[in-house]
């Protein structure tokens, strides 16, 4: 799999920031391609696993690209020299870019990852289910939601895995203001028998940072 990512490694931004950086880079490149912010020519939303993805991880900007979105970060974001965010301009004096082929797929070895960012796991309607069920049962549907977005993150690439997935999760329950919604979020770490590239996000809101995982 193509791989690019991009820190900003002297701009410091929130967590919270990953939409303002979306919201900044989509305006700035949004008429190039689609990618750039997954909407159509009518504004509505594309329902696919974004190719290009902004977020916060550890207190600095990151961009991440995967495929199509892997070139165009390379293409596009070079020659940037500052961003915008709450109409402040930012310098970018300084970025980091590494572009590279990346293995996935189902191995015989296990891996451990961590949630840098809160992990989007549940809607409205399986949390009123999650809410209801014992610890157990909790756990298991935590899992299996998992190994569903794995395979959408596999889909994406048109990539196949006939091997089963197995997951286990190590996780707390942490609130999430999310378009000024309270919602329900997870750190923490899953050992899985998947092999996925660092920084890309898994589950809902994954273009704004949701989700980030780093191997341990």
């Amino acid at each position: 799999m193509n791989y690019t990512y991009l820190i900003f490694p002297e701009v410091h931004l929130k967590v919270r920031d990953g939409h303002k950086l979306r919201g900044y880079f989509a305006n700035k490149f949004g008429k190039d391609s689609d990618l750039f912010h997954n909407h159509d020519t009518n504004g509505k939303t594309i329902y696919r696993y974004p190719k290009i993805q902004y977020k916060v991880v550890k207190g600095s900007p990151m961009v991440i690209g995967i495929e199509d979105g892997a070139q165009l970060i390379i293409e596009r974001f070079l020659g940037i020299t500052h961003i915008e965010i709450d109409g402040v301009t930012i310098p970018t004096d300084h970025k980091n870019m590494k572009s590279r082929e990346v293995d996935i797929g189902v191995e015989s070895a296990l891996h451990t990852y961590k949630f840098l960012n809160p992990w989007l796991a549940l809607n409205s309607k399986n949390y009123q289910k999650f809410q209801r069920v014992d610890v157990k049962e909790q756990k298991s549907m935590l899992e299996s939601i998992l190994i569903r977005n794995m395979q959408s993150f596999f889909s994406s690439l048109r990539y196949r895995e006939k091997q089963r997935m197995m997951v286990s999760l190590d996780l707390r329950e942490v609130p999430v203001n999310f378009k000024n919604e309270s919602m329900s979020g997870f750190k923490g770490k899953f050992t899985t028998n998947v092999l996925l590239p660092d920084f890309i996000g898994l589950g809902k809101s994954v273009s704004r940072g949701f989700g980030t995982i780093q191997r341990q």
